[in-house]
């Protein structure tokens, strides 16, 4: 996987999810938070990275160099991970699991065990956007490396050829679209990524544009039957449903193939595909590498409104933290400040800046011409940041995994049992019985 964790983007559920500074010592931040890792800015720092597309074609290693311009006394190290979310959490039971990190899905209440922190939150909400994600009873643990819209990416040019003129804005509009393509076009009108499974997990990125509802991981852990319709939940399942059930995805889903999709959707061979912002360089690069061109490479927001208006949850990429054990930690602290920061990396992958007073990306501009308003997920209430998690672990729904979702996609291609009523019913029964322990 050449890009990127299961879920985004994930606004701030602290599973995905997600995204400074000069130096260790130089404003921005307040300065409790930069003078909470202490010492010289010296020593050996690993950085373990789920962009192994970075690490394979010399851009994190361009990004050390301009680095240790300015740090001479630090050696900076890259490791990339194809399989990050699964092996980093395999890692974690040692202590040797780099110097700098992307957070895993580890619970909030475990950052303390496995991360350093680096001040307190409140000395950085001034500067910094996405600071829930890392952020535990008061104290910041991580500062995300970007940030990402929620949406949908789109070729263009299909959408051109057939005949859908106006993007749609809620479910129905959106399977006349498709169907549009179907009908009309060569193109698999929607992409599942069923088979790498992490894919499916981005629309969960949606959370909370649906209903305009800044709480709504709580909403969502609180509600006894979050899949009944008028919810978030109902809104992103039963799309991902209706467009399966519709014919209107690939014909074979355990077939599918992530860095092919890429270039599939570039080149026009697919439609759309539900991901997060991030993912619009890495395919119009595939679409230019492949003879297209990435002007017909577009996004849109979730096809939902609430009143006529589209909402869009922006939320941060995975968090950079400090490895408790490293033995460079100032160092650590230092390159995670200055590539958030300085490097580019926001600028050049077409991401939302972690930094407030930053614009937003070019890749963003058709949200702005369609009247998309952004929105960001509001910290969890104390003594909650972990109650999302702990519904979904006792439920054993992976709100943050492809399993539950594959189900989905099984019911309605008629490869399992049941329909999206008594699939939702069943949902409900146990998500219902897990509120009631958990948050009753």
């Amino acid at each position: 996987m050449a890009s990127r964790k299961a879920m985004t983007g994930l606004v701030a559920v602290a599973a995905t999810t997600a995204l400074l500074l000069t130096s260790c010592s130089s404003g921005g931040g307040g300065s409790d938070a930069d003078n909470a890792i202490d010492g010289e800015v010296k020593g050996d720092i690993k950085v373990v990275t789920w962009r192994t597309d970075l690490v394979e074609d010399g851009t994190l290693e361009a990004y050390a160099e301009e680095f240790t311009e300015k740090y001479p006394d630090v050696t900076v190290t890259f490791e990339g991970i194809t399989d990050y979310a699964g092996e980093m959490l395999t890692r974690m039971s040692t202590d040797n699991y780099g110097d700098v990190i992307g957070i895993p899905a580890i619970q909030p209440d475990q950052y303390e065990q496995f991360l350093e922190p680096l001040g307190e939150t409140a000395d950085f909400e001034d500067t910094y956007r996405f600071l829930p994600a890392a952020s535990y009873e008061g104290t910041q643990y991580g500062i995300a490396f970007g940030g990402n819209a929620n949406g949908v990416v789109y070729n263009k040019k299909v959408f051109e050829e057939a005949g859908v003129t106006d993007l749609p804005t809620s479910e129905s509009e959106w399977l006349d679209a498709l169907q549009k393509v179907k009908d009309n076009t060569d193109a698999i009108p929607m992409y599942t990524n069923y088979k790498d499974g992490w894919p499916l997990t981005q629309s969960f990125g949606n959370l909370g544009a649906v209903t305009n509802d800044p709480d709504a991981p709580i909403t969502l852990a609180e509600d006894p039957a979050p899949w009944t319709e008028g919810t978030d939940m109902y809104a992103i399942d039963s799309l991902l449903y209706e467009t399966v059930a519709a014919g209107l995805t690939e014909e074979d889903p355990l077939t599918t193939n992530w860095e092919q999709s890429k270039v599939d959707l570039g080149t026009g061979k697919i439609a759309t595909m539900p991901l997060g912002s991030w993912a619009i360089s890495q395919i119009e690069q595939a679409a230019e590498d492949n003879g297209a061109s990435a002007d017909d490479i577009g996004f849109m927001a979730f096809p939902a409104n609430v009143d006529g208006t589209q909402l869009a949850v922006i939320g941060g990429d995975y968090n950079l933290a400090v490895s408790r054990h490293s033995e460079s930690k100032a160092a650590a602290w230092a390159w995670i400040q200055w590539v958030v920061a300085e490097s580019g990396y926001t600028e050049t992958q077409g991401m939302v800046s972690p930094l407030k007073d930053a614009p937003l990306p070019e890749s963003l501009s058709d949200f702005e011409a369609a009247g998309v308003k952004l929105m960001e997920i509001n910290a969890a209430p104390a003594g909650k940041e972990g109650l999302l998690n702990e519904v979904s672990s006792d439920s054993q729904i992976d709100l943050y995994g492809p399993i539950y979702r594959q189900k989905l996609i099984d019911v309605a291609r008629g490869a399992a049992d049941g329909d999206k009523d008594s699939y939702f019913a069943e949902l409900n029964e146990r998500w219902g019985a897990s509120v009631e322990k958990l948050a009753g």
